[in-house]
């Protein structure tokens, strides 16, 4: 917990400063920033090369905010910079805006850093900031647990900033040295303000060369230090070709084009979204359960992702974004149970509650049978101005009406063609649902196609009191311009988008079972008169998304199923990011959970 100690921020749980008494900023400037040689580091880049730096404890997010500034001001324009830091007891909100608010130089970024602070989830987060050209990966965990999922050799540079080795020796631990090293590449440095013998040793048995130096303000002495070697130079892929423009293919231009790669969009049909993605609104669903296996928590840090991109792509406004909070329902009799196990567990408050009856009445405006799990943040989006968002960008060529009928190698990479067209581009990316079974290359993958029906209900004048998104085993969305979006069926095996009478009746039956308020305030409707829309959604055994890489230069973002609004941006992140050799936005056992290469390593398990 943070408390103010002679207007300094204090923790009680190590009984220590955050920063220096004498001058935060200047004691960051002096030991991690001139004691890793930042300014004339930043100023070698050249334009598509990224520098990483590692820190351990985020605290107040000082030293991030630093070297965020000294980013912009030294580095040249076409580079990049991750900042990956660990934080076990993050801020709440208010404590991180008071320490901040003691810079008022940095108050323009610190606003930034709070805006996304807000949407922090347990586990990983990525934030982007200035555009994109700086990311900031949190994890929201242990150490221990944190440093071995980082890729090896992706650190140029640590902030060795922890609590005071004496009061948070497990900070400190040969461990976390060992993976330190690990996770750096040849050539990093780091710098820290202690200069305890036996951290010291702990640098230089883990492969470091130490000196000790002059420290800052008080503290006589610090130290800094580095491993042999020289990192080899990066080169940014020149073009990429995503196939697909729903979501999936949307976010993964998004994240190249940010990164300078010149992206070519296409798609079958002449407009963006026009499959699964096209619904008129979907809602931001984050479910998982108590158990948080791979799936769950690859769910958890989408659902953070993805708010924090929406913020930035499709601001809140009533008509195309509400954030109305979303209410999920302990009924059935397993969603009771599951969300009875979720609600025993420590969760911040921002990201969900558990609520009784008449809470969620309250929350949801209507007359509600059973209390349930309540995300502030949830709400609605219309999918297709996601995708449009998504895709605004000069480097962005998109070529829609052209189906792609043969993927193949080059000599420089792939080539892409069909009835009259042929595309050419270094790179590729799949992101087209069930349709990738007809390319060669996926062919023997298990892509299920799945369809869902939703529904437009008219809204009466007791419907219009709904003020949140409910969802149980179906959902209802508040009313806009008069309608309601209920949804969405289930049918396997199933790629006909006619919409029917019988899944419009499906869908009112399970308002019916689970809202009784909410299906007694529609009234009776016509089933004839309905309107509605169907889409094919993928899915794969399992249900965990296919997003990697497949063979060298093919990559692929597929089997969303209907995660795709929450799942969609972060998998976009995590190809980017393998494409560029950067710091991935996800733990490494997650990126293997989500590899399409596991399946190869499945079959091989089952011969």
């Amino acid at each position: 917990m943070l408390h103010w100690k002679d207007g300094q921020p204090f923790s009680d749980r190590y009984g220590d400063v955050y920063f220096s008494i004498d001058s935060g900023l200047e004691e960051t400037r002096h030991v991690f920033l001139q004691g890793n040689r930042l300014a004339d580091r930043f100023a070698a880049l050249k334009a598509g090369e990224n520098f990483c730096i590692g820190e351990t404890g985020f605290g107040t997010g000082l030293n991030f905010l630093c070297a965020w500034r000294l980013f912009e001001q030294c580095a040249p324009s076409g580079a990049s910079l991750d900042f990956f830091s660990v934080e076990k007891f993050p801020l709440d909100d208010d404590d991180l805006r008071a320490a901040l608010a003691l810079w008022p130089e940095l108050h323009l970024r610190a606003n930034a850093l709070c805006e996304r602070w807000r949407r922090r989830v347990p586990g990983w987060n990525r934030w982007n900031f200035a555009g994109g050209r700086v990311r900031l990966t949190l994890a929201a965990t242990d150490v221990d647990e944190a440093l071995p999922q980082l890729s090896a050799g992706c650190v140029d540079a640590w902030f060795l900033d922890g609590f005071s080795p004496a009061r948070n020796p497990e900070m400190w631990s040969d461990a976390v040295l060992s993976n330190m090293v690990r996770a750096s590449c040849a050539g990093a440095t780091f710098a820290t303000y202690t200069s305890a013998g036996w951290v010291r040793r702990g640098l230089q048995q883990a492969g470091f060369a130490v000196e000790r130096v002059q420290g800052f303000g008080r503290k006589r002495q610090m130290m800094r230090g580095s491993l042999p070697g020289a990192k080899p130079a990066s080169i940014l892929p020149s073009s990429a070709l995503v196939i697909g423009a729903g979501l999936a293919g949307c976010a993964v231009v998004h994240a190249l084009a940010r990164r300078g790669i010149s992206v070519t969009l296409v798609d079958q049909a002449p407009m963006l979204a026009s499959a699964a993605s096209g619904n008129p609104r979907g809602i931001l669903h984050a479910r998982f359960g108590a158990g948080m296996v791979p799936l769950h928590r690859f769910v958890l840090a989408a659902y953070g992702h993805a708010l924090a991109l929406l913020d930035e792509v499709l601001p809140v406004d009533g008509v195309t974004r509400a954030e109305c909070g979303l209410l999920q329902l302990a009924t059935p009799a397993t969603e009771a149970q599951r969300i009875a196990r979720l609600a025993t567990l420590d969760w911040p408050s921002h990201l969900l509650q558990a609520v009784d009856i008449a809470r969620a009445s309250e929350l949801a405006g209507l007359q509600m049978t059973h209390g349930g799990l309540w995300f502030p943040a949830g709400g609605w989006v219309v999918p297709p101005q996601v995708c449009a968002r998504l895709v605004q960008h000069p480097l962005v060529t998109r070529r829609l009406g052209c189906e792609v009928a043969v993927l193949e190698r080059t000599a420089s990479g792939w080539r892409a063609s069909g009835n009259g067209f042929s595309i050419d581009a270094e790179q590729v990316v799949v992101c087209c649902g069930h349709q990738a079974r007809a390319l060669s290359q996926f062919s023997g993958f298990p892509l299920q196609s799945v369809r869902g029906q939703i529904s437009e209900l008219p809204a009466t004048a007791a419907s219009e009191a709904m003020r949140a998104v409910v969802c149980a085993e179906g959902y209802c969305t508040p009313a806009l311009a008069g309608r309601h979006v209920a949804g969405a069926t289930t049918t396997f095996d199933d790629e006909a988008i006619d919409v029917r009478e019988a899944d419009h009746a499906a869908n009112i039956l399970k308002l019916a079972a689970h809202m009784p308020g909410l299906n007694q305030a529609l009234g009776r409707l016509d089933m004839a008169r309905l309107t509605g829309r169907a889409g094919i959604r993928c899915s794969v055994p399992g249900a965990t998304p296919l997003v990697g890489e497949v063979e060298p230069g093919l990559y692929c973002s597929l089997a969303h199923g209907t995660r795709g609004l929450l799942t969609a941006g972060i998998a976009g992140e995590v190809i980017a990011t393998a494409m560029c050799g950067q710091l991935a936005p996800l733990p490494q056992n997650l990126l293997d959970a989500l590899s399409p290469k596991r399946l190869r390593r499945n079959a091989l398990d089952e011969e």
